[in-house]
């Protein structure tokens, strides 16, 4: 395990405190993918592989999933074990496209305000809600990335492509999980995943939303490592 390099991989609008609960429970530390200075996956994944050489542990959560999905099509040989948290294989439907793309267009314009406590309901379950600090901090990250970003990230969800095929053959150690009251990648997701790769340790986060390791972060240090333990 001293061997591979555990990177962290923000989602949309996050920063890397979306991961301080789980970072120094890693065994050797770990990095964080800068996912601020591209607007595509591929360049993403790219620069979270070039982080480090050899063996890689990519950990994503939601666009993060993503991104760590495009670096074990890039690099299979790479990767040691991965983690999927609050993510999917998919790509958007023309709902969710037509969704982003106008998302873009509000993010242009001076009236943009980015994420709204009104928006929270769809990133947090109703107890984290009532956490004033969490809540608090999800918006701290998200004035952090800002508008800009908030776009370009936008830009490379909706160029990526369907990674099924990539987790169908992936056969390294690998975690999926998800909140039960994640109303942006919703549970059905997961459950698509772990069928495409059976092997993985599967979990479902009772009463949990999209931000699962701010919302559980006990649970899913504990899970991070049981995976890592598998290598």
């Amino acid at each position: 395990m001293a061997s591979a390099t555990t990177i962290f991989i923000p989602g949309l609008l996050c920063t890397e405190w979306l991961f301080h609960h789980q970072r120094d429970a890693m065994p050797g530390g770990a990095l964080f993918a800068d996912t601020r200075q591209h607007d595509t996956m591929t360049a993403m994944a790219e620069a979270a592989l070039a982080q480090a050489p050899g063996q890689i542990i990519p950990i994503g959560l939601s666009m993060g999933g993503y991104v760590a999905l495009e670096m074990a099509r890039i690099a299979p040989s790479r990767i040691s074990a991965m983690a999927l948290l609050s993510t999917s294989c998919r790509q958007d439907n023309a709902a969710q496209r037509a969704y982003r793309e106008q998302a873009i267009k509000l993010a242009g314009q001076d009236g943009f305000r980015g994420v709204t406590r009104q928006f929270m309901g769809k990133c947090l379950s109703p107890t984290a809600l009532a956490d004033a600090a969490l809540v608090d901090g999800v918006l701290a990250m998200a004035a952090d990335i800002g508008r800009g970003v908030f776009a370009q990230q936008q830009k490379a969800i909706l160029g990526r492509r369907d990674q099924r095929d990539v987790l169908a053959r992936f056969s390294a150690p690998l975690l999926i999980m998800c909140g039960t009251d994640d109303k942006l990648t919703p549970p059905h997701l997961s459950a698509e995943m772990a069928a495409l790769a059976p092997h993985a340790d599967t979990r479902l986060l009772p009463d949990v939303g999209h931000l699962s390791t701010l919302e559980a972060p006990d649970a899913c240090r504990t899970a991070l490592l049981d995976v890592l333990a598998r290598i």
